[in-house]
């Protein structure tokens, strides 16, 4: 058996929690936070590293799209390279060249090198995600779930929202480079405790023969030309730009390789057969529309604060350091509600909460501040936990521990991919709503109304007193009103088709089967 856990003490069936099995279990998830952390904690400090580089626009944007295209390339991967080489080994490699590409990242001269040093930190961190939800499933009887799978769901929600908040105050108190220094100290910490502690099941070196390259090719062009397409798509015109146009039939092609590898291969890169397990797949959907929310939203408040309130990054982040900081203490309370309602109840009051939130957002208006944003960011945290903690533990709480790595890359794949998709949708509906919302405002100013007359005279007449013509600066600044006034009726109508989006998932919960909630206390 490559998964030794179950048949031994200190596994699934071993109701103990031991020491030993708590310090390898919480180095794994500082190893996951760094990863997940990285992937928005250069969001809101591009500017800096694009002066520091001396970038175009076009080329910083590849700091984020490089370790998003790697990374969502090895989480899928993760599950067979764990059997293969053993959880202690692939994490403990993991972390020492996220560490490494860490630093790469910050001694990085130049826009090329900075890309491919972000490709590699986000290809070899991405190892260490999925493993950290294998192990809290096998090596932890279903009885300790309520301490330890709101620790991994408090990590995957907290870190990106809360990277703008560490990488605008680390830009600002010391250099861009800091944004990946920082990961240096912790990271040396986790390669020689991952090392040491981790010991839950042994390497299957015999796959090696039988690793299916061509499985590998079909998933790098099948998941690497999505994300391009997804990440790009919005600000090319989509499908009327060449590249996107050939990385979408990229993808194409490599989706059909990889599915036809993994179902005629022996030992296929990627096991699909965690989705026979109708929670998994319903549990998966739900971390999919969750990744849309996570990242969505974690994009479209330091876009608001930044475009239309004029916050610089350590702003922004201490702005949505409320969302953060309300996950940090639902997260025990989630932990406890686990063991004491239906899932699907919980579920269903995460959802609901959440799309509160949304909703209260789509009365936004452009003087919104700090207070405005507090409840919705209030809702917002205490909705992620309260969902995220039950979709992990319906999704991967009843597959058996031989598939548990495999499914738990899938899993994870399925939040990133919901991330990608969910930006994707979400740039498209800011352009073309912006744009609606122009043309509307336009036909309500026009000459003739007097209303409009009188508001640009009186604009003119205080601009003239300013030594400018007056006429053309009241036009001027009446069409950046009304550009201003369109862009935050856009996101407006972006929140309010988030809002849609979670109430139809509540809707979704009749469709789950009752998850076995007594499962904690009969290991008892």
């Amino acid at each position: 058996m490559s998964e030794t856990t179950a048949a031994r003490p200190g596994g699934a069936a071993d109701d103990s929690l031991s020491l030993g099995k708590m310090a390898a279990f919480m180095t794994m998830v500082l190893g996951m936070f760094m990863a997940i952390l990285d992937i928005q904690i250069v969001s809101a400090s591009l500017a800096e590293i694009q002066a520091g580089l001396s970038a175009s626009s076009d080329e910083i944007a590849w700091v984020q799209t490089a370790y998003l295209i790697a990374e969502v390339i090895m989480i899928p991967l993760s599950g067979f390279l764990g059997r293969l080489l053993s959880t202690r080994v692939l994490f403990t490699l993991s972390a020492a060249g996220f560490t490494m590409a860490s630093m790469l990242c910050a001694t990085a001269s130049n826009i090329d090198q900075m890309i491919v040093y972000r490709a590699l930190q986000g290809f070899i961190g991405g190892g260490m995600i999925p493993s950290v939800f294998a192990a809290a499933f096998t090596i932890f009887p279903p009885s300790k779930r309520a301490i330890v799978s709101p620790m991994i769901g408090l990590v995957a929600t907290l870190a990106p929202t809360i990277g703008p908040t560490v990488g605008g105050y680390l830009s600002h108190a010391f250099s861009w480079h800091w944004l990946f220094l920082v990961n240096v100290p912790p990271g040396i910490i986790v390669v020689i405790l991952a090392w040491t502690l981790i010991d839950f099941d042994k390497p299957e070196l015999s796959l090696f023969s039988k690793f299916d390259w061509w499985g590998l090719l079909g998933l790098a062009s099948f998941l690497g030309a999505l994300e391009y397409v997804l990440e790009e798509g919005p600000s090319n015109d989509w499908f009327d730009d060449r590249v996107i146009l050939i990385c979408a039939i990229v993808s194409a092609v490599g989706c059909v390789l990889f599915f036809l590898r993994a179902f005629t291969a022996q030992e296929p890169i990627v096991d699909l057969s965690a989705f026979g397990n109708l929670n998994f797949t319903f549990g998966s959907l739900f971390s999919f529309i969750m990744g849309v929310g996570l990242y969505g939203l974690t994009y479209l408040y330091p876009i608001y604060l930044g475009r239309i309130r004029g916050y610089d990054s350590l702003m922004i982040g201490e702005t949505m350091f409320v969302s953060g900081l309300t996950m940090f203490f639902m997260a025990p309370i989630s932990g406890i509600l686990s063991n004491k309602l239906d899932l699907r109840v919980m579920m269903a009051m995460g959802f609901g909460a959440f799309a509160m939130g949304t909703w209260l957002m789509s009365d936004l208006t452009h003087d919104w501040d700090f207070w405005e944003l507090f409840i919705p960011q209030i809702l917002r945290g205490m909705g992620m936990m309260m969902a995220m903690v039950p979709i992990n533990n319906i999704a991967l709480g009843t597959l058996p521990p031989r598939q548990m790595k495999g499914a738990s890359g899938l899993f994870n794949l399925t939040r990133n991919l919901g991330g990608a998709v969910g930006l994707a949708v979400i740039n498209t509906m800011l352009t073309d709503r912006s744009t609606l919302h122009v043309e509307r405002l336009s036909d309500q100013i026009r000459w003739g109304r007097g209303v409009v007359e009188d508001q640009i005279a009186n604009m003119a007449a205080n601009l003239s007193a300013s030594g400018v013509d007056g006429q053309s600066a009241a036009l001027s600044q009446m069409a950046q009103m009304v550009r201003r006034e369109a862009t935050v009726m856009s996101f407006a109508d972006v929140f309010l088709g988030l809002t849609v989006l979670f109430v139809g998932l509540i809707v979704l919960l009749v469709f789950i089967k009752k998850p076995q909630q007594a499962a904690g206390a009969s290991a008892h």
